[in-house]
């Protein structure tokens, strides 16, 4: 995206009201406000700064969401820290990647991806898939496969997603829960990692039996 555009008088006044004091439920409201502006949130993205992105996110246009323009968004999201480029990745794929057949084809298209962030959220959005009640794709087998054969090697916010997946699985999916309990013991991931009082770990031995007591009471 350029960041040699010349901002609108409306982006203007939006990039104004938005600071370090801003909050997500503010930027939903804005958006709400404005509802789908394309032009607009290409002028946001353009300041490269995180809050303007993530509502830049809220008020695309996902008919103009093409394969170009999002492998030049990934880009850009690169400058952001982990946390802010996974977020941005998060916020694109609820808010617009989910919302059409076609953005849906093209995310199922990323697992082998040279974009670690489309990896990610390829593997995110199968966990989502489960977690959220709806009915997954008849793929389950090819994912366990895969999780086996590449989680160790992975990057790390690709190997969180791809651990997620497997405890959603696991989880909802009885044939295939020794197996992912497995994943765990093998690769230790996440073992041993301190969690706040009420949360789930991570690791896949204990997230699958903790949400598996949950919902057999």
């Amino acid at each position: 995206m350029s960041t040699e555009m010349k901002l609108s008088s409306k982006a203007e006044e939006i990039l104004s009201q938005i600071n370090s004091d801003t909050k997500l439920g503010d930027l939903r409201k804005i958006a709400k406000e404005i509802k789908k502006d394309h032009e607009l949130a290409m002028e946001l993205w353009s300041s490269e700064k995180y809050l303007p992105r993530l509502l830049a996110v809220l008020i695309m246009d996902k008919k103009l969401l093409t394969e170009d323009v999002l492998n030049a968004l990934d880009k850009d999201m690169q400058t952001h820290t982990v946390d802010e480029r996974n977020n941005l990745m998060d916020w694109l794929m609820a808010n617009q990647l989910t919302k059409s057949k076609k953005l849906i084809t093209l995310l199922e298209s990323w697992q082998n991806s040279p974009s670690a962030l489309q990896r990610r959220v390829f593997w995110y959005y199968q966990a989502r898939l489960r977690w959220t009640g709806q009915t997954p794709p008849d793929n389950t087998e090819d994912l366990v496969t895969a999780i086996e054969a590449n989680i160790a090697q992975e990057e790390l916010e690709v190997q969180w997603a791809m651990n997620f997946t497997a405890g959603w699985i696991g989880v909802y999916d009885e044939k295939y829960r020794d197996r992912c309990i497995k994943i765990g013991e093998k690769t230790c991931l996440y073992k041993g990692e301190m969690v706040s009082s009420g949360c789930t770990p991570n690791y896949l031995p204990e997230f699958i039996e903790m949400e598996v007591n949950k919902r057999a009471k």
